[in-house]
C-alpha cells in the first residue's frame, strides 16, 4: 500500500495486520480521488474507521490541511500515527482510539470531506447518520462511504445527498455531499 499522488506520491504506508481491518486498495482509492477531483486546499478532513489511515493521508499528501483519524483497535490507531510520522504529517494529524459514535460525538466540526469505511456487514447508514446528527459534514462538504456493493446505502440522510456511486468487484463507495445552501 502507497500514497499514490501529491507530495508524498510514491510513500509506502504500513497496513495493521489480521481480518479486522480491510486496507481500500489503491485501484479505489485513486478512484476515490480522481471523482473528489483538485478539492484539496487546507481543507480538514475526518476518517472514520481508519485502519491504515491511508485515505486522510493521501488527502493530506495533495493538499489537506488537518485530519483527524478515528480507529477504535488499538494496534490500527498505532499504525495510523506510525504512517502519519513516516510521512511527516504528524502535527497535521490526530489519531482517537475510539469507537465511531463517541467520537462523534465529541467532534468539533464541520469537516470538508469524510472518509468513512465501516465493516462491510454494518454498512455506512449508521455512521452517515451520525454525521448529520452532529453536523459534522460541512456546507459544500462531501462524505465518501465504502461498503459492499450488495449492502447499498440511501440516497440520502438529512441533507447528506448522494451524487455518485463506483463500484468495484464487491465493494462500492458512495459518495455525499451537503449542499451548500445546507447550514452543518
Amino acid at each position: 500500500m502507497r500514497i499514490i499522488g501529491g507530495e508524498a506520491r510514491g510513500r509506502r504506508l504500513k497496513a495493521p495486520r489480521g481480518a479486522g481491518t480491510r486496507p481500500t486498495a489503491d485501484r479505489v482509492r485513486e478512484t476515490i480521488f480522481n471523482v473528489l477531483g483538485q478539492r484539496f486546499d487546507g481543507e480538514r478532513v475526518l476518517d472514520l474507521f481508519a485502519g491504515s489511515g491511508a485515505l486522510a493521508l493521501e488527502a493530506l499528501s495533495r493538499g489537506a490541511g488537518r485530519a483527524v483519524l478515528v480507529e477504535k483497535d488499538r494496534a490500527a490507531a498505532a499504525i495510523c500515527a506510525e504512517n502519519a510520522a513516516a510521512l511527516g504529517y504528524e502535527g497535521r494529524v490526530e489519531v482517537l482510539r475510539s469507537d465511531v459514535a463517541a467520537a462523534v460525538a465529541r467532534l468539533a466540526g464541520p469537516f470538508d470531506l469524510v472518509f468513512l469505511d465501516p465493516p462491510y456487514a454494518e454498512g455506512p447508514a449508521a455512521a452517515l447518520q451520525l454525521l448529520e446528527e452532529h453536523g459534522l459534514v460541512a456546507p459544500g462538504g462531501i462524505a465518501v462511504a465504502e461498503h459492499d456493493r450488495r449492502r447499498e446505502p440511501p440516497e440520502a440522510v438529512g441533507a447528506l445527498r448522494r451524487i455518485d456511486l463506483r463500484r468495484f468487484g464487491d465493494t462500492a463507495v458512495s459518495f455525499y455531499e451537503r449542499s451548500p445552501q445546507e447550514p452543518a
